[in-house]
């Protein structure tokens, strides 16, 4: 009898990644993603514009003034977002601006108050409006009755703030009738007394890292050295470090100390005129 030939049947084997492979989670993470992403464009339309134009200002530029701070989101629809630090410094302007006109003896005298918002933070500088003196009598360090009254209120403002605190003293290019004592020092002690009386009315010992001295060699009105108006008081209130992206100048001076090296600030000045 012959014998029936032997058949070998070979069945391919297939996969179950269909089922246990890992091509479904790469699918479903992009799913995810997708509505994470739709999820913060619907917060961003119920957001107000300038949380829009600070989120806008962070994929523009990371390291800039777009960058965003704060404690995150809280929700759908929530203002938790900090703006751009230039915001912030100008509506700290602006509630500055709002103490000085609430201050009887200073209403007279606000067009001597100039606010600016810089890179740096904001800078308050109090003017001399006269020949004779306003915040400060001429060629006295010490403040005058409506100096003490300014620096009073912008030292129980800023008190109430975080941040650090730079004070500057400028002249202008008139020499002084003093022996030994330059503009040098009148500028520097300016500061310092702007310091000291600050602290006395409001403002943390803490706040103020650096007091500089300058004397004529950052004039306001550089066609005119002799204007009065180069004569002044600047309180700069600095942004702090992790908004800005970078430690300021005078964040490096160290916390609490009043650091007057005018001599390292600027060369010696050329010799001075003559009142």
């Amino acid at each position: 009898m012959e014998q029936a030939p032997v058949i070998i049947v070979k069945r391919k084997k297939h996969g179950h990644g269909g089922h246990h492979g890992g091509a479904w989670k790469v699918a479903y993470a992009d799913f995810v993603t997708a509505m994470m992403a739709l999820f913060i464009v619907l917060w961003l339309l119920s957001s107000s514009e300038e949380v829009q134009k600070a989120v806008g200002g962070y994929f523009t530029d990371p390291t800039g003034t777009g960058k965003m701070v704060g404690n995150g989101l809280r929700g759908i629809g929530g203002e938790s977002l900090t703006v751009a630090n230039k915001m912030d410094m100008a509506q700290l302007k602006d509630k500055l601006d709002q103490a000085v006109k609430q201050t009887a003896p200073l209403q007279k005298i606000k067009e001597h108050v100039m606010m600016t918002v810089s890179g740096e933070g904001l800078r308050v500088e109090l003017t001399e409006g006269t020949e004779a003196g306003l915040f400060f009598q001429s060629g006295s360090p010490d403040p005058s009755g409506v100096g003490k009254e300014m620096l009073s209120t912008l030292a129980q403002e800023i008190g109430k703030l975080p941040n650090t605190v730079i004070i500057e003293g400028h002249t202008d290019n008139k020499a002084l009738n003093k022996k030994d004592y330059t503009n040098w020092e009148l500028s520097t002690d300016r500061a310092n007394n702007a310091r000291r009386w600050m602290e006395a009315n409001g403002m943390r010992p803490d706040q103020v890292v650096q007091v500089r001295g300058y004397a004529d060699q950052k004039p306001r009105d550089s066609t005119s050295a002799d204007d009065p108006s180069n004569r002044r008081i600047t309180v700069i209130i600095q942004n702090p470090p992790n908004q800005t992206g970078f430690a300021s100048e005078g964040a490096k001076g160290g916390t609490g100390t009043a650091a007057a090296a005018p001599e390292a600030e600027k060369p010696s000045p050329a010799p001075a005129k003559k009142k």
